[in-house]
């Protein structure tokens, strides 16, 4: 593996393993207004969540690499310490990034970039209209890291109202993430669509342990056939299937294999292992464990 010490790169080679690394990075659509009340319209990717007691929300717009310049964001949340975060779909990703683009001190991205700009109820920027979600927020907190090129500025942001399109609701109410068609920044010109196919759903543990990977079988976890993400599943169960019951699922479901390779204890390993992956990618991680245990390996 390629080591890399961060001192010994230029800036923008830094940044490129930085931002090519760690992503996909959701766009923070940051709506300020200046000391003069002038409206300005950024994205940035330097953006995420990070607590909902307070609920905040932390962006930077960082210092440029190429010449150490600060951004008219950062000026503005100094001046008049208040702003709106607009989440970005796909539907807007071109007007967003055309907002992007460095005009002058006092232009107005919303004009620039074709949005539509609403006034929002408690804060004084205004909101991006076409935005399914958007976050008025009071700035808490400007925490400059330091003062070279490519420094970040992190801006702390209390969240004091939400604003949601009902249409990307379901019916519970919450949002729908199939509706929702967020996009996300990658490295270089690179971004993600979260939409179709692109997304998928992952039961996350509960206060419940799982077995762990370190309870399968020597040979399991050393397999050729399943994938760490195999493992993963095989070691979230919560209790080893007991004796009787692989016992009774080796004579009903596994017969036929045994019979057939019972003479070929290598081709037999094989099989039950690529067994096992058909159940596991149909969730069906209990049959999976009997299976593996079938062949008495412990």
């Amino acid at each position: 593996m390629k080591q890399v010490d961060p001192t010994q790169l230029s800036i923008p080679e830094l940044h490129g393993y930085l931002v090519g690394a760690v992503g996909p990075r959701p766009v923070a659509f940051a709506s300020t207004i200046d000391a003069q009340g002038r409206p300005n319209l950024s994205p940035f990717s330097f953006f995420n969540v990070f607590g909902a007691n307070p609920p905040l929300l932390i962006f930077s717009p960082a210092r440029r690499g190429r010449d150490n310049t600060t951004k008219h964001s950062y000026h503005n949340v100094k001046a008049v310490p208040e702003v709106v975060i607009n989440v970005v779909t796909y539907s807007m990703v071109q007007q967003t990034s055309l907002a992007s683009t460095e005009y002058p001190e006092g232009v107005n991205e919303f004009e620039k970039s074709g949005f539509t700009a609403v006034p929002s109820k408690k804060v004084r920027p205004f909101r991006v209209k076409e935005s399914p979600v958007q976050f008025e927020c009071i700035v808490k907190q400007v925490i400059e890291t330091g003062e070279g090129g490519g420094a970040g500025n992190l801006i702390l942001c209390e969240v004091v109202m939400i604003h949601v399109d009902e249409d990307m609701l379901d019916e519970r109410g919450k949002l729908d993430q199939r509706k929702m068609d967020l996009v996300g920044r990658m490295g270089g010109n690179f971004y993600v669509r979260a939409h179709g196919d692109a997304l998928f759903e992952l039961a996350q543990p509960s206060t419940k342990l799982g077995v762990g990977v370190d309870a399968l079988p020597k040979g399991t976890i050393e397999s050729t056939i399943l994938s760490g993400n195999d493992l993963g599943k095989l070691g979230g169960i919560l209790a080893i299937p007991d004796e009787t019951a692989v016992n009774e699922y080796k004579l009903t479901e596994l017969s036929d294999t045994f019979i057939t390779l019972q003479e070929r204890p290598s081709a037999l390993l094989e099989a039950l292992h690529r067994h096992a992956k058909t159940l596991l990618d149909q969730d069906r991680v209990e049959e999976a464990w009997m299976t593996l245990l079938a062949f008495n390996e412990r």
